[in-house]
């Protein structure tokens, strides 16, 4: 269990860096094979919030100031409305459907639309019909305010905040630096609007070793991940970097709507 919890965050932690997006997406399926969903949601948190603080820590001096102000007050703004909402969706049942290989499969109704919309806009990238009506810096608020929402609602915040980023000419140190301020600001947040029921159940889990020492493995192991990112980003080109958020883009898609992440 620990060893792949720790693999888990040292490579989503890496990618994550670089893309902008993906460690909270790919370590929550990982703590829910070996722990009930609450305590699953709440340990991811806790990893991806101190990491997102690491990498404020290691490249936050790079961000860009225009973006942040521009894309960074939408989003706050929309993260409390998302949050404000987020208990009256989540008692949606969820959608179901037969896999074509056979099983039933089971989906929230906001993964699949986060999903659909994440699919839609990584075929900015794939399709080259469509890559030239990218979205431009004229359009940050607006990705801003649908970033925000999302991550409020349900915490999924940064697969979309990359799709807006990436568009805006940004080097990779910068984007990578702007995006980890971006997500320490959302989850402030709606941090504020979930609570102290919220902090109660994360600092809770540090009360027994069963989930401290996987918490605690997973924490320094996404911070080791987030150190060898910074030491490649010099390194990463433009063209480096929409591949690796493309291809994620298409991923996270697919596994949000299909009922996989």
């Amino acid at each position: 269990m620990i060893l792949v919890i720790g693999a888990t965050a040292l490579i989503a932690s890496l990618l994550t860096l670089v893309s902008g997006f993906g460690l909270g997406t790919l370590l929550l399926p990982v703590f829910a094979i070996f722990f009930p969903a609450d305590v699953a949601v709440a340990a991811t948190a806790v990893v991806h919030g101190l990491n997102s603080l690491f990498k404020v820590l290691l490249v936050g001096a790079h961000a860009d100031r225009g973006v942040l102000l521009r894309f960074g007050a939408p989003a706050i703004v929309a993260a409390f409305a998302g949050a404000a909402l987020l208990e009256r969706l989540a008692r949606q049942p969820p959608l179901e459907w037969t896999r074509p290989w056979g099983g039933a499969a089971q989906v929230a109704p906001i993964k699949m639309v986060m999903g659909i919309l994440i699919l839609i806009f990584a075929l900015l990238e794939f399709v080259p019909a469509l890559a030239g009506a990218g979205v431009s810096r004229r359009w940050l608020p607006f990705g801003g305010l649908l970033s925000g929402f999302f991550g409020g609602l349900s915490g999924h915040q940064g697969a979309l905040r990359a799709i807006f980023l990436r568009r805006a000419d940004l080097a990779p140190v910068t984007f990578a630096a702007t995006q980890a301020i971006l997500a320490c600001l959302v989850d402030a947040a709606r941090l504020l609007v979930y609570g102290a029921d919220a902090w109660g159940r994360q600092a809770g889990l540090f009360a027994s070793s069963a989930t401290r020492t996987p918490i605690l493995v997973g924490t320094l192991c996404a911070f080791a991940g987030a150190f060898l990112g910074a030491r490649l980003l010099p390194k990463v080109t433009l063209g480096g970097l929409r591949m690796v958020t493309g291809v994620l883009l298409l991923v996270v898609g697919v596994g949000l709507a299909g009922g996989w992440l």
